[in-house]
């Protein structure tokens, strides 16, 4: 299957469409999918899933990882975070998305654009969109959690901007202890610094994850990064 974008462009155009025409959003996605030879949008959402890199990264993950996803904005990590949620609740686990940048309508209209009904993870996931979101807030939610529960931060960058909250670096590491401890995948959706640039490499990289305060980036066992359609995954240092 050739489609004649990246599936995030298709996305954004839909987007665009939904607002020009006054529309909701799943009405444009089914009509790009359309111009793209599907009858519908979550028959082209379906058809990508079969070799999505999401299905392919959950794959080597195990409980305990501490994981990084890393792009620049517009470039789909949200997406694939929901995405590894979602291989995660196909095996029978919870899916957890704890997010200071999105409200709950966002989060369903990025399940809309993976084509995905909600329903059919009934029970499986949660999303949480408090202010208060930190270590210690998701590690006290997550007291009771399963094994093998595959948990969304959104996003690393912003752990820390509350004053009474811990050192980014403390966070992290007591999310990893805790991880390892309850055996938990821990993805933290990250920013990638304005200094990256494409023509230099087609992926950013660990080096270009931004750090406004100090951290540790050892303390992750995985990490992907994304651009421009691109899916790189590399070992932390």
């Amino acid at each position: 299957m050739k489609l004649s974008a990246p599936v995030y462009h298709l996305k954004r155009k839909a987007k665009r469409l939904a607002r020009e025409r006054k529309i909701p959003l799943h009405e444009a996605l089914d009509r790009i999918a359309l111009d793209e030879g599907f009858g519908r949008w979550s028959l082209l959402a379906s058809k990508l899933a079969a070799t999505a890199p999401a299905a392919k990264l959950f794959a080597h993950l195990s409980p305990g990882d501490l994981v990084l996803l890393g792009a620049r904005p517009g470039h789909g990590k949200t997406l694939m975070s929901l995405e590894l949620a979602m291989e995660a609740m196909k095996a029978g686990h919870r899916g957890m998305f704890y997010t200071l940048e999105y409200t709950r309508r966002d989060i369903v209209d990025r399940f809309r654009a993976l084509g995905v009904d909600r329903a059919q993870f009934a029970g499986l996931f949660e999303s949480d969109c408090s202010d208060a979101i930190d270590a210690g807030y998701i590690i006290e939610r997550l007291a009771a959690a399963q094994r093998g529960t595959l948990v969304v931060i959104d996003y690393l960058q912003l752990l820390d901007q509350r004053r009474e909250s811990p050192e980014l670096a403390i966070q992290v590491r007591a999310l990893k202890s805790f991880a390892k401890e309850r055996g938990l995948i821990i993805v933290f959706i990250a920013q990638i610094d304005r200094s990256y640039d494409p023509e230099r490499k087609p992926c950013p990289d660990m080096r270009d994850v931004r750090l406004p305060n100090p951290l540790d980036l050892a303390l992750f066992d995985k990490a992907c990064f994304l651009n421009d359609g691109q899916v790189r995954f590399q070992a932390t240092p």
